[in-house]
């Protein structure tokens, strides 16, 4: 199998529509373009208030939205409500990356989307979380899956989107267009751990909107 070569989808109970739950442009564009090619009626549900700071929330969507337009495919632009994150993570802020304040984080971003679907007629929801080698794929779909059973026959689609040359293609679409390239996990925790762990290394803390995939700068 090539890099660009991809298996044919099923989604599960032979639905033909998804509700993807995405988290930035990198990660939900292999699964947007498989989706696509598979015959998939796709919708894009971007609810991410974990990331901060704003500015970085609205680059992170403004490349989902740049990218979900040229696909044609349409993307919900859920509430930016961060108060109702910070207290959903109250008592986790020292939580170390993949422990309980990002099964809180997920748990709060999936039963949003569960709800969205619900109300919008989707059975099937799935993420591009579990697509970064960086998250643990068995957190995410344990609060996936917990988030889908609290509406009868929905189902999250715990399908392996790593598989198959997955992540290769999802960074070789991130190159060919040229996406903004963040450097941390999305939290101001997140933020906070991977500055403290680049100086200890006597490195530069992360300087915001910098970084692109493919020529490394900003096209316009």
């Amino acid at each position: 199998m090539t890099c660009l070569q991809r298996p044919t989808l099923e989604v599960p109970g032979g639905e033909k529509k998804v509700l993807l739950h995405s988290c930035c442009a990198p990660c939900s564009g292999e699964l947007m373009e498989a989706m696509v090619a598979s015959g998939i009626e796709l919708t894009i549900f971007f609810y991410n208030p974990n990331i901060h700071p704003r500015r970085e929330y609205e680059i992170r969507k403004n490349e989902n939205i740049r990218f979900a337009q040229k696909m044609k495919i349409p993307l919900v632009d859920a509430d930016y409500d961060t108060s109702n994150w910070f207290g959903r993570i109250k008592g986790l802020e020292w939580e170390p990356e993949r422990g309980a304040r990002c099964t809180a984080c997920f748990d709060m971003r999936f039963e949003r989307t569960a709800l969205y679907a619900h109300e919008h007629g989707f059975k099937v929801i799935t993420s591009s979380l579990g697509l970064s080698r960086w998250k643990d794929m068995n957190q995410i779909n344990g609060c996936g899956v917990r988030a889908a059973n609290r509406y009868p026959g929905m189902v999250y689609w715990t399908y392996n989107w790593r598989k198959g040359g997955g992540s290769q293609r999802m960074y070789q679409i991130a190159k060919r267009e040229n996406f903004y390239q963040q450097e941390y996990c999305g939290c101001v925790y997140s933020l906070r751990d991977t500055n403290l762990h680049r100086v200890a290394k006597g490195q530069g803390r992360i300087e915001m909107g910098q970084k692109f995939y493919g020529n490394g700068t900003k096209q316009d």
